[in-house]
């Protein structure tokens, strides 16, 4: 790997803007980056919250397109959101937790210089994580999404059940009746999917769950598919995807294309 490492001569940095310790912790990632002989890019908001000068591109995809290594400063939320937002980039990505949730970030804030010292002597590894994606039509017009860990479909805010019919690769697989569905990539299975009765699957695996979460029999259980698999969803129901919620009505559809790397 000491090959790549040498390779990486522009390093973005990406921070919360609203942890208030993010500020300092990417100034730091900064400082030992341009003293290592690397440049330093980063986009607008997190080059107004740390006081950084340099290279500031307008947003996170476009970083993510300029630079050979991109560091996340915050936790698996903020992990989650640029894995949207850069998603089709062929970029590593570094993450340095700052307090809460680090399942998907790698490196605790207080031990990123020595991290960043096994960056540049090659001391790492590359892992690729999958995308899962959704596509649909909502209020006449067409919507897409794309999620790192899961996409939820769910009764929102009524406290009835909602009957979901299920298609996978053109197939008709089943009819739930339950509070909603979790469809969750492998590095979802151990969220969401998990809490309502899901199976963990091997981060790198070519495979996804489609959970249904309180479904009105005892025969609906968590189910394995390839993730090459397309599955379609149908009937009423609202498709909750993070940061916004999108209804739809009798008669549209959400279908899950086959993943894409990240």
């Amino acid at each position: 790997m000491k090959n790549l490492a040498d390779k990486i001569k522009k390093v973005g940095v990406l921070g919360n803007s609203e942890k208030v310790s993010c500020a300092p912790a990417v100034a730091q990632a900064a400082r030992l980056i341009r003293s290592a002989g690397r440049k330093v890019y980063s986009e607008t908001i997190t080059a107004r919250l740390a006081k950084l000068d340099g290279v500031v591109c307008p947003d996170a995809a476009t970083l993510a397109r300029e630079v050979d290594l991109l560091l996340v400063f915050g936790g698996d939320g903020t992990m989650l959101r640029v894995g949207r937002e850069v998603a089709g980039a062929r970029t590593p990505i570094l993450g340095i937790n700052i307090g809460g949730l680090g399942f998907l970030t790698a490196v605790p804030s207080d031990e990123m210089g020595d991290a960043l010292k096994r960056v540049w002597k090659g001391e790492f590894k590359f892992e690729s994580r999958r995308l899962i994606q959704a596509r649909g039509t909502a209020n006449g017009g067409r919507i897409a999404a794309a999620a790192l860990n899961d996409i939820v479909v769910s009764r929102g805010i009524s406290p009835r059940l909602i009957e979901l019919e299920v298609n996978v690769n053109g197939d008709p697989l089943t009819r739930y009746r339950c509070d909603g569905l979790i469809v969750s990539s492998p590095t979802g299975s151990t969220a969401y999917s998990l809490a309502a009765g899901g199976a963990v699957v091997f981060p790198t695996a070519e495979a996804m769950a489609l959970t249904p979460i309180c479904p009105h029999t005892l025969s609906n259980r968590s189910l394995i598919l390839p993730l090459s698999a397309t599955i379609e969803i149908g009937r009423d129901f609202i498709l909750f995807h993070p940061p916004a919620e999108i209804a739809l009505a009798r008669g549209q559809c959400m279908s899950r294309p086959a993943g894409t790397r990240f």
